[in-house]
C-alpha cells in the first residue's frame, strides 16, 4: 500500500479504536497504516487535527506515540478477472495466499495483493480501432471461469474514440487499450478497477422487479417470492435452520453469480461452507458451483471492525457483476453480528446509544445496505442484486431493534420459528408470520412462464393453513371427533399442506429443489383433493373414510417423485383420487 508521506502521532488505543493527532488533511474513510507494524485502519471520525481510526486488525502492542501514516485512498476493493472462486476476508484480502504466505492465522500487518497481478488472462476485443464508446461500454471479454465471462468494461466517467485495442494474453494491469477523450486526452484502460466500498456504484435507470428470484425452496417460492433485485430477511433463533436455508438459495438460486459473506458466524459454519461448495455441482452447467462464487469470510474471531466492513465488500463486487449484466444472488449471514459491530465500534466512541446499546444510526446504515439491492439497467444491459440477509435475534425476539429496523426497509420477510424447529419441520419458516409484498410483481411471471392461477392456489392454501391454525385451539379443548365433518377435512387437507408441501429436506437428492412446474402442480393436486373431499362430505361421506384414501399416501410422495415422471404420476393421482372418491359416493347411496 503506498502511502502519502504525512505522519500522525497515537495517542489513545481502545480495542479496535485508535485515535491519532497530527491528522491534518486526512479525510473521513481514508485508509492508514498504524504502528510499527503499519496495521491496516480507516478514519471514522474527523475533529480538527485529530482522526478516530477504526483498525481492521488486532491491536494488542500497539502504543501511544507510534505513527499513522496516510495512504491518501478511501478503503476500496479490486475489481478484476480473478474474483470468482475467491475465499476473501472483510477487507478482500485472499485468506488462501495470506495462508501461503503466513500460515493458518493472519498474521498482524500482511499485505497481499486482492487479486493476482502475475497471471494472464485471455482478453478478446469487443470493439475496433476508431469506434466510440461511452462509459460502461463492454471493450472485450476474458473467460474468469468456465462458468461465468468477465466483461471489460470502460471506467466511469471515461467516453471517446478507441486509438487502440489489444488482443491476447495480459496481467491485470497490462494496457489492453487506449481511448482518446474527446478534449484530445489519452486514457490507457487495464483489465483492473478500483472501488470505494462505501461509495454505491452509480445506476443509469433502476427498473421495477417484477421476475421472480427461483430458489427451488416450495415455501419460499410458491408462498413467499423475492424478485431479482429483491430484498429479504431471514430472522430466526438459535438452530431454526437460517445458514442452512441460505446455503440452499445460494445453491439453487437462478442467479449467475453467488456473493455469500459469513459476517461474524461461528467459524465451523464458514468451513462447511468452503468445504461444501466446491464440492457441488452448478445444476445449469454441471461445474462446480465456486465457479460462480465468492466467498467473504469474516468469522467471530476475526477483527471486529473488519466484519463491519465485511458486507460493504460484498455488495460492492456485487454491483460489479451486477454492471457486466449478470443477476446476482448476495447472502449476509449475519446483518446481527454486523449490527453488534457497529455497537461496539460505537460504544468505544463514546457515542450517545440507542435501544439495546446500538448506535442511533442503526436504521440509516441497515437501509444504505439493502438499497444497494435493486435491477438496474446500465447501456443495453439488465443486471441486478438480491440480497439475503439473515438476522439472528437474542432469543428469537422479533421486538430486537436489528429485526424490527430490518422489516421497516425489506419486502420480504421469512420468519424462522423455534416451535417448527423443535417440531423438526424444516424450513422452519412460519406461514403465519411471513409474509412478500412481492406477489403482484411476480404474478405475470407464473401466469405467463408457469401456469394460470398461481395467486390464487397461494391465497386458498394460506387460508386452509390460517383456519387449522384457528381449529386447533377447539381441538385442544374438545378433540378433532367433536367437530363438524368439513372442518375435520381441513385439518386433514392443512396438516398434507404442511408435511407433504411445505417441509423439504435439504439433503434428498430429489426433494432438495423442486421446480416452479412441480410446485404448481403439487399445490393444485392437494387443492383438489380438498375441493372433491369437501363435495364428498357434502354428499354424506363420513371424513374418517376421507381420512383413509389410500390415494394420500402417493400425495405425500410426490415430492420424492422425480421431474421426468412426475407427470405421469401426476395423472395417475388424480384418476386415483377421483376412483376412490366416487367409490365412496356409492357405499354411501346404497
Amino acid at each position: 500500500m503506498e502511502s502519502s508521506g504525512e505522519e500522525g502521532r497515537i495517542i489513545k488505543v481502545s480495542g479496535p479504536v485508535v485515535e491519532a493527532d497530527n491528522m491534518k488533511g486526512t479525510e473521513m474513510h481514508e485508509v492508514v497504516e498504524i504502528g510499527e507494524m503499519g496495521l491496516f485502519g480507516e478514519v471514522i471520525e474527523l475533529d480538527g487535527d485529530k482522526a478516530v481510526i477504526q483498525c481492521y486488525e488486532e491491536t494488542s502492542g500497539v502504543a501511544p506515540g507510534e505513527k499513522v501514516v496516510n495512504t491518501g485512498q478511501p478503503l476500496s476493493v479490486d475489481l478484476a478477472p480473478g474474483l470468482m472462486s475467491s475465499i476473501f476476508d472483510g477487507i478482500q484480502r485472499p485468506l488462501n495466499y495470506i495462508r501461503e504466505e503466513g500460515g493458518d492465522f493472519i498474521p498482524r500487518g500482511i499485505e497481499v495483493p486482492s487479486v493476482d497481478y502475475e497471471k494472464e488472462w485471455k482478453f478478446t476485443p469487443e470493439v475496433s480501432e476508431g469506434d466510440e464508446v461511452g462509459e460502461l461500454d463492454i471493450l472485450g471479454t476474458v473467460p474468469e471461469t468456465k462458468i461465468v465471462e468477465h466483461r471489460v468494461m470502460v471506467p466511469r466517467g471515461t467516453q471517446g474514440v478507441v486509438k487502440t485495442i489489444k488482443e491476447g494474453e495480459f496481467t491485470v494491469d497490462e494496457t489492453i487499450a487506449e481511448i482518446e477523450t474527446p478534449e484530445g486526452e489519452v486514457i490507457e484502460i487495464q483489465m483492473l478497477r478500483r472501488w470505494p466500498v462505501r461509495e454505491p456504484r452509480p445506476q443509469d435507470e433502476k427498473l421495477n422487479p417484477n421476475e421472480p428470484l427461483i430458489t427451488g425452496q416450495r415455501v419460499l417460492d410458491t408462498f413467499f417470492p423475492m424478485t431479482k433485485g429483491g430484498t429479504a430477511a431471514i430472522p430466526g433463533g438459535f438452530g431454526t435452520g437460517k445458514t442452512v436455508l441460505q446455503h440452499q438459495v445460494s445453491k439453487w438460486a437462478d442467479a449467475d453469480v453467488i456473493i455469500f459473506i459469513g459476517c461474524g458466524e461461528r467459524g465451523n459454519e464458514m468451513a462447511e461452507v468452503l468445504e461444501e461448495f466446491p464440492a457441488l455441482e452448478d445444476p445449469e452447467t454441471g461445474e462446480s458451483l465456486m465457479e460462480r462464487t465468492i466467498l467473504i469470510a469474516n468469522t467471530s474471531n476475526m477483527p471486529v471492525a473488519a466484519r463491519e466492513s465485511s458486507i460493504y465488500t460484498g455488495i460492492t463486487l456485487a454491483e460489479y457483476y451486477r454492471d457486466m449484466g449478470y443477476n446476482v444472488a448476495l447472502q449476509a449471514d449475519s446483518t446481527s453480528r454486523w449490527a453488534e459491530a457497529l455497537r461496539e465500534i460505537s460504544g468505544r466512541l463514546e457515542e450517545m446509544p440507542g435501544e439495546e446499546g446500538y448506535p442511533a444510526y442503526l436504521a440509516t446504515r441497515l437501509a444504505e445496505f439493502y438499497e444497494r439491492a435493486g435491477m438496474v439497467r446500465q447501456q443495453d444491459r439488465t443486471g441486478s442484486v438480491s440480497v439475503v440477509g439473515a438476522v439472528s435475534p437474542p432469543g428469537g425476539d422479533f421486538s430486537e431493534p436489528v429485526t424490527q429496523n430490518t422489516l421497516r426497509i425489506v419486502k420480504v420477510f421469512w420468519a424462522l420459528s423455534t416451535e417448527l424447529k423443535d417440531r423438526r419441520h424444516f424450513p422452519a419458516i412460519d406461514w403465519l408470520e411471513s409474509y412478500s409484498l412481492y406477489n403482484e410483481d411476480v404474478k405475470k411471471w407464473w401466469d405467463q412462464e408457469i401456469k394460470d392461477g398461481w395467486l390464487e392456489l397461494r391465497r386458498r392454501s394460506l387460508e386452509l393453513l390460517q383456519q387449522e391454525d384457528e381449529l386447533q385451539e377447539v381441538v385442544q379443548l374438545v378433540g378433532p371427533d367433536a367437530l363438524p365433518e368439513k372442518e375435520r377435512v381441513v385439518l386433514d387437507v392443512s396438516r398434507i399442506l404442511r408435511e407433504d408441501f411445505l417441509q423439504q429436506n435439504a439433503f434428498h437428492d430429489i426433494d432438495t429443489y423442486c421446480s416452479p412446474k412441480k410446485q404448481m402442480d403439487m399445490i393444485e393436486t392437494i387443492l383438489q383433493f380438498y375441493d372433491v373431499a369437501s363435495e364428498a362430505v357434502d354428499q354424506g361421506v363420513p371424513a374418517d373414510k376421507i381420512a383413509e384414501m389410500e390415494v394420500k399416501q402417493r400425495i405425500a410422495r410426490m415430492k420424492e417423485v422425480p421431474e421426468d415422471e412426475f407427470e405421469q404420476e401426476l395423472t395417475d393421482i388424480r384418476n386415483q383420487m377421483k376412483n376412490e372418491v366416487d367409490k365412496l359416493k356409492k357405499e354411501v347411496r346404497r
